[in-house]
């Protein structure tokens, strides 16, 4: 019996010490993700506030950039190479030029697939300032294919 006692106050003792390291670690691990979250998706939008385009940037951001890349908002959702790419990794707008009509599509189907992206993300005003955004702001990094003048590639 002594030593069921014995083992059970150790038990005790371990769990209680194990419990303080994870408060210790939420205490300071907490206030840092939140800074982190909250700096997530404030910066790096490259457009100034009076730009009319800003607004489109801002909802861009807000709802797409987990998933899409865009420089022009600091967006690095995108897969960087094959070899890490989740379901989840959407086109590269630094690099995929989409007009206002695609970009619509898009927003109210789910992507062209229809599998990952959530149809109707934003709609109303909301989609057609991101459509306007996008349009004018995606592909900017896009080069011409062998054969291809660089007009035609965007």
């Amino acid at each position: 019996m002594s030593a069921h006692r014995t083992t059970t106050a150790a038990i005790k003792r371990r769990l209680s010490r194990l419990a303080r390291r994870r408060a210790a670690i939420a205490l300071v691990g907490l206030p840092l993700a939140a800074i982190g979250i909250s700096a997530c998706g404030t910066q790096g939008i490259s457009l100034s506030k009076s730009n009319p385009d800003y607004a489109g940037a801002v909802i861009f951001r807000d709802h797409c950039s987990g998933c899409h890349t865009l420089g022009v908002v600091g967006a690095i959702g995108s897969a960087t190479s094959i070899q890490n790419r989740v379901k989840t990794n959407a086109p590269n707008f630094d690099y995929r030029k989409e007009t206002v009509q695609q970009v619509l599509f898009a927003l109210r189907n789910g992507g062209f697939s229809g599998e990952v992206m959530p149809i109707n993300v934003v709609v109303g005003k909301q989609a057609q300032q991101v459509a306007e955004f996008l349009s004018k702001y995606s592909g900017l990094k896009k080069t011409a294919e062998p054969g291809e003048t660089l007009e035609a590639a965007k």
